[in-house]
């Protein structure tokens, strides 16, 4: 169970703000400014509500929830990861691929143009349908991360994209793509970077009865994946970090490029929206979030 107070999130960002002014990235001007900010939202934390509760919800459940929109365009994470990730499968020698929590396909499809043979593997049935839907010509299992329902040594690349951060051990999920990897196989991870450094949001949507439910987003440090990795004989061949388009918001609250208005704020009782906040302090958002990584993408080959 989480507790989310509007308040809560709007006064983080607050303070992360005055610490990179106090870090001398921003004028005296720019912290009076957010010291009034705070005062306006300490006199106005009655109208911003109480926030609300959520219970954890399983991956499947998450996504489950939220398959029909996920490839909704304007999801900014999704327009930079993507390209990142294809330019590692594209040079990776035509084989099997496996994509390993491939959600709606995203990978898969791109993998299946370039000549692949395709296996995709999701807990969320709801996400396999789109998966079948958008490359008819793969395989699409129902299975974990942890236990991924594919023979040993018996494919050549491995494609795990904003996957990782839901999991409570990186250890026995790089063992599965070790184990079902033929030596000299290529694994290509993305994963999302904690919206504020280290702290990785929870993802709020409906649980499967339409109350609000979290999944669990972790934001890891580059040696935990290297600690799970190297050990089980991966070798490092490329890693970035893109950074977070800057503003962070625009004018409107939005990330620059989305599509449609700021949303509504979240009804009484249930977690905020984070989105429909951002307006409330445009300027303190964007010095929070600025010069912040939005995700990491490695390519590891396992050894011969």
């Amino acid at each position: 169970m989480i507790h989310q107070h509007p308040l809560a999130y709007l006064l983080g960002l607050e303070g992360v703000a005055l610490l990179r002014a106090f870090a001398g990235r921003h004028d005296e001007a720019f912290v009076a400014d957010r010291l009034a900010e705070i005062r306006s939202l300490l006199d106005r934390a009655g109208e911003l509500g109480p926030g609300g509760s959520a219970m954890e919800l399983t991956s499947a459940e998450a996504y489950g929830s939220w398959a029909a929109g996920y490839d909704r365009p304007g999801n900014q994470l999704l327009d930079i990861e993507g390209p990142l990730v294809r330019a590692q499968l594209d040079g990776v020698p035509v084989g099997v691929a496996l994509d390993a929590a491939c959600g709606t396909g995203r990978h898969a499809a791109h993998l299946a143009e370039l000549g692949h043979t395709v296996i995709g593997v999701d807990s969320s049935p709801e996400m396999l349908a789109l998966a079948r839907a958008k490359v008819p010509a793969g395989r699409f299992l129902l299975g974990e991360l942890a236990s991924l329902p594919v023979p040993d040594a018996t494919v050549d690349v491995v494609v795990c994209a904003l996957a990782l951060a839901h999991v409570p051990d990186l250890r026995p999920v790089f063992a599965e793509f070790a184990r079902v990897l033929r030596p000299g196989g290529s694994l290509v991870v993305s994963d999302p970077r904690g919206r504020l450094g280290d702290t990785g949001l929870p993802i709020v949507v409906a649980g499967p009865d339409g109350s609000p439910g979290y999944l669990a987003n972790r934001s890891r440090l580059a040696s935990e994946y290297l600690a799970a990795a190297l050990p089980l004989g991966f070798e490092v061949r490329h890693c970035e970090e893109p950074m977070r388009p800057s503003p962070f918001v625009d004018g409107d609250g939005l990330p620059p490029g989305a599509a449609g208005p700021p949303p509504p704020p979240s009804p009484p009782g249930t977690p905020p929206n984070i989105w429909s906040l951002h307006p409330l302090i445009p300027d303190a958002a964007n010095a929070a979030y600025e010069g912040s990584p939005m995700a990491i993408v490695w390519r590891f080959q396992l050894a011969s």
